[in-house]
């Protein structure tokens, strides 16, 4: 039997390389600050407050304005618009505005003629400062009432009664920690001032629309004066949607005062301590259960860190609500979230939005709930999940949405039987029997992941597609490319609906002067929005194309074709540019905008039930640890990944960020540990705050053995090619690492013992649990 030929125009569904894969492996791949300036262009650097909370009483910066090269300094006073970069809630400063509300908290800019110039100066102001007492933790923050915004309580049934009468009740708690998004490429933005009061603001971010919104809001100017691009992030995970507003503001007001481009470029040091990281959780819960673990009752309480202002702690902490189930039907449920105000740097989106931690709690329920009963954790998670039917009535979510597409359990089952789950169990039992030091764990954790954005109205997006008269494309959306491939499945999306072959498609940058109001790429839905809107641009192109070739040739539209870089219809067949290059001659529209808004999604945000996923994407993983009950270190073996992405517009790309994401989600669970001082005058302040202290994966800590299968399956609703998002919902996977990490531990304690892990599993915090939480 021969082998399959190759695809000639390789399209959809073809794991074809990153676009920008030759640039990046080269070096010329250019960021923001790799672009040429223009002549003179000044350099900012910040100055940072060094406590916590408290009162500027006064800010001498009269040797920074006299330093070498400094040409320009600003305090909030300078700014002439509005002093707020908030994306929700107008309570984040531009720069402090006399009240210190966290450590490293931005108070002044300096504009110099070059970067280190300008870093020299802003240490030379003298500030004299009143102390006054911070909030540092979540749980500190909840004793004193102190909200970023109100707290939320979502319930179903009645959750005190079913508690009340359940046979089985257990109560727990566990610290969840954040997680810095340590993005290669920090945050950078250059301002160039143009002719007539206009401003273009070359930025890193995820929201080039919210930037521009930002920086006319700064200067006091309208939005049209603005433009905000972006070609690509050297990584963004979350970090440069709401964050990197401030960056571009700051660098526009001293652009506008200076008359001249500015660029602030942060160094790693200075981003970890401004910027907002993953929001860390205070977890409580109080489950009733039978004695096969069904869960029957459930009180649960999320107690987030917000920090001092509310950025995007609102819809984050909603979303930790909605993934409060994961995988399982929660009957009668009762939770309480908590938006803690504290004296700390404001946390903001990160990869999963809230989802993760929510998620985390109910598999800790589910955990526990098997030791507690002798159980193997996989057998008490299957009898809770979700059901397929809508006669039982466990279809149903704890807000309302009706989980129409669940495949979960024929997709565990898969995994289980694929990676040998049974006989691996056995396995690691008779091992842990013989080996009094080192113990392995296992565990399977599942994921449901609802995609689209929470708050319903960014469900949209733009794209503008030009169909050149050579037969070229050129593509501008509202999507950026921060590295996760979504400008080669746009490629592969357009080259597909005109026949082409993808070298014939180019996509510009993202620009707000090509496409307005664009919604940040975020929340997984960056190829399900833009995709979508750039087929619908090319597909009404293509539609004037086929009637001109059908009207020359007295046949039907729907008999035109394209396809192989050709046109055709019945006795002809033409290369797509020739064909082009007569509709221009005889005047057809060549280009088109094309729009796209998600379909079926709404919810009442008081009551928050509805429906505010368009689907779920769904996944599974295994995991085998190893660790050494003498030094508490601890080492992956070994990972198996059975993940739903629909139909793959790209498999390569798609397995990459399934890669990606739960390597990252495992430095989140077991190395990356975010520690501030807790107390003395340095309260508040970040200690982890550079790649010496701050511990992120490394090659090393790779598993030896990494099975990634993705899973047959199209998606039920019509997303772009019947693909699923992948961005999100992988970092979830690495939930098996952190619970095998924890049967591990229970394996070194003993039968029936419910370990006090928290996270991240670091070697102490795996020592702590050894020694029923003592160090």
């Amino acid at each position: 039997m021969s082998a399959a030929l190759p695809n000639p125009v390789p399209g959809v569904g073809d794991g074809l390389p990153h676009e920008s894969a030759h640039l990046h492996v080269t070096g010329r791949a250019t960021y923001i600050d790799d672009l040429p300036v223009p002549a003179g262009t000044l350099h900012a650097a910040l100055g940072l407050s060094a406590i916590a909370h408290g009162r500027i009483r006064h800010l001498d910066l009269s040797a920074v304005l006299a330093a070498p090269g400094v040409r320009a300094v600003i305090t909030a006073a300078d700014i002439p618009g509005v002093n707020d970069c908030g994306p929700v809630k107008h309570d984040d400063p531009i720069l402090c505005e006399g009240e210190i509300l966290f450590h490293g908290q931005p108070l002044f800019a300096v504009a110099a003629d070059s970067h280190d110039l300008a870093r020299r100066a802003a240490r030379l102001a003298k500030i004299e400062v009143e102390a006054l007492p911070a909030l540092l933790t979540a749980e500190a923050a909840a004793k004193a009432e102190s909200w970023v915004l109100p707290p939320v309580e979502v319930s179903r049934g009645n959750a005190f009664a079913a508690l009340a009468v359940s046979p089985r009740r257990l109560r727990g708690e566990v610290q969840l920690g954040g997680q810095e998004h340590f993005y290669l490429e920090g945050q950078v933005a250059c301002a160039i001032p143009g002719e007539d009061d206009t401003m273009r603001v070359l930025t890193s971010t995820q929201h080039p629309t919210e930037m521009q919104h930002m920086v006319a809001h700064a200067l006091g100017w309208r939005v049209h004066q603005v433009t905000a691009e972006c070609r690509r992030m050297g990584g963004g995970f979350g970090g440069k949607e709401s964050q990197s507003a401030q960056i571009a503001c700051i660098a526009a007001v001293l652009a506008q005062r200076c008359g001249v481009a500015v660029k602030l470029r942060l160094d790693r040091d200075d981003d970890m301590r401004i910027t907002g990281k993953r929001h860390d959780f205070h977890i409580e819960y109080d489950a009733g259960f039978d004695e096969d673990g069904r869960l029957l009752g459930l009180k649960l309480l999320l107690a987030s860190r917000c920090g001092f202002s509310a950025d995007l702690s609102g819809p984050v902490n909603d979303r930790a609500i909605f993934h409060a189930d994961n995988a399982y039907y929660l009957d009668a449920v009762d939770i309480l979230s908590l938006r803690g105000l504290t004296h700390t740097v404001s946390n903001t989106a990160f990869r999963g939005f809230g989802g993760p931690q929510g998620m985390f709690a109910i598999e800790m329920v589910m955990d526990d709930i098997a030791r507690e009963l002798g159980k193997e954790p996989l057998e008490v998670r299957r009898l809770n999940f979700y059901g397929t039917s809508d006669a039982t009535g466990r279809n149903v979510t704890h807000y309302g949405m009706k989980v129409e597409d669940n495949v979960i359990e024929p997709l565990v089952d898969q995994l289980a039987a694929s990676a040998g789950y049974a006989a691996r169990r056995a396995a690691i039992d008779a091992f842990n029997a013989g080996s009094p030091v080192i113990k392995k764990g296992l565990a399977l954790t599942p994921v449901k992941f609802g995609i689209s954005f929470t708050a319903t109205f960014y469900n949209q997006a733009g794209a503008l597609v030009h169909v050149y008269n050579d037969g070229t494309v050129l593509v501008s959306h509202g999507g950026t490319e921060m590295g996760q491939g979504l400008y080669t499945k746009i490629r592969q999306i357009v080259a597909q609906e005109f026949g082409l072959p993808i070298i014939d498609v180019r996509l510009s940058s993202t620009d707000t002067s090509r496409v307005p109001n664009t919604s940040a790429t975020a929340a997984s839905s960056g190829t399900d929005l833009n995709g979508k809107a750039a087929q619908a641009a090319c597909q009404a192109i293509r539609r004037r194309i086929a009637g001109f070739v059908a009207e020359r040739l007295g046949v039907s539209d729907d008999l035109v074709i394209f396809a192989a870089g050709m046109v055709s219809a019945p006795g002809f067949d033409a290369p797509f540019a020739s064909v082009v290059a007569d509709a221009y001659k005889a005047r057809i529209q060549l280009w088109d905008a094309g729009f796209y808004r998600t379909p079926k999604i709404h919810y009442d945000p008081v009551t928050m039930q509805g429906r505010p996923f368009y689907y779920f994407s769904y996944g599974a993983s295994v995991s085998e640890v190893a660790i050494d009950t003498l030094t508490g270190e601890s080492k992956v073996l070994r990972v198996d990944i059975l993940h739903d992405v629909g139909r793959s517009i790209n498999p390569a790309i798609d397995i990459g960020q399934i890669e990606g994401g739960f390597i990252q989600g495992m430095g989140w669970l077991t190395t990356e540990e975010l520690v501030y001082q807790p107390d003395g005058p340095q309260a508040g302040r970040l200690a982890t705050h550079a790649p010496s202290t701050y511990k992120i994966p490394a090659v090393s800590d790779l598993p030896r053995q990494f099975n990634v299968q993705l899973f047959d399956n199209a998606n039920v609703e019509d997303s772009i090619h019947r693909s699923k998002a992948v961005g999100e919902p992988p970092l979830m996977l690495a939930f098996s690492v952190f619970f095998a990490l924890r049967d591990a531990v229970a394996a070194a304690l003993g039968p029936g013992t419910r370990p006090r892990l928290d996270a991240p599993a670091t070697p102490e915090a795996i020592l702590k649990a050894l020694k029923g939480g003592r160090l």
